[in-house]
């Protein structure tokens, strides 16, 4: 599995260009900022465009007045994420590239459906036989069977007749979207992904290690969180709260 984050949220330099401290430019991350603007035009009297000049100073450049860590931007953070507000986070999103993910991991990802956007490789239009361009279909072998010696032979074999009988289908004449079917589960597939910051939270919150989701979109959460921590390092605080 490979997970990839390939853009996010960034700000037009129209509008970076009125941050009243140029210093911001390098402290004050895309998100934060956009973070800022949505939060501020729900309670304040100013304009969006308005909201980083006017009162920026007041959230980026002073601590946290509950005594927490950061700025009081962070100590506004903490309080719309506590208080459920979380609609205003939505305004931040991230695109992944997700690369060898199986079939049934996919089915499980495409079940969170509100603020996710897909583009999935379609096995009707790419072709799996041995001699395709593909090289044939590659599939995830879950970690109980691979410490099993015995159970991974006789997956793979099982994986080797599936890649078999779909050459077979395909030499008789039968059409990639009909030959498909006899693909298992466990067939790799890559996508795009585009999700919101808010969607990303709760996807987290339910699929993450410990939650009792399946190892594979466990592992794909977690990879997802670090992704968007690489890039938005506050937002690290609210995966990991409940």
């Amino acid at each position: 599995m490979e997970v990839k984050l390939i853009a996010y949220t960034q700000l037009t330099p129209a509008f970076a260009y009125t941050f009243p401290n140029e210093d911001w430019l390098g402290q004050v991350t895309n998100g934060r900022a956009v973070a800022l603007t949505a939060i501020r035009s729900c309670y304040s009297h100013r304009k969006p465009t308005e909201i980083v000049k006017e009162e920026g100073e007041k959230y980026f450049g002073k601590e946290a007045s509950d005594g927490g860590d950061g700025t009081d931007a962070d100590r506004l953070f903490r309080h719309i994420v506590r208080s459920g507000h979380t609609s205003t986070l939505e305004h931040l999103s991230f695109t992944f590239a997700i690369e060898g993910i199986s079939r049934a991991c996919l089915a499980q990802l495409t079940r969170h459906r509100v603020g996710f956007s897909y583009s999935v490789q379609s096995q009707r239009y790419v072709r799996f036989g041995k001699d395709d361009k593909s090289g044939g279909f590659d599939y995830v072998a879950p970690g109980r069977i691979e410490e099993n010696e015995r159970a991974k032979i006789i997956y793979s074999v099982g994986m080797g007749l599936i890649q078999q009988l779909y050459d077979e289908l395909r030499a008789e004449g039968i059409p990639p979207e009909d030959a498909r079917m006899i693909l298992p589960q466990a067939a790799k597939t890559n996508l795009v992904m585009t999700a919101n910051l808010r969607a990303l939270l709760d996807f987290y919150k339910k699929r993450r290690p410990g939650s009792g989701a399946q190892w594979e979109i466990a592992e794909l959460a977690e990879r997802l969180k670090r992704e968007v921590i690489e890039y938005e390092p506050w937002t690290e605080r609210f995966f990991e709260e409940d």
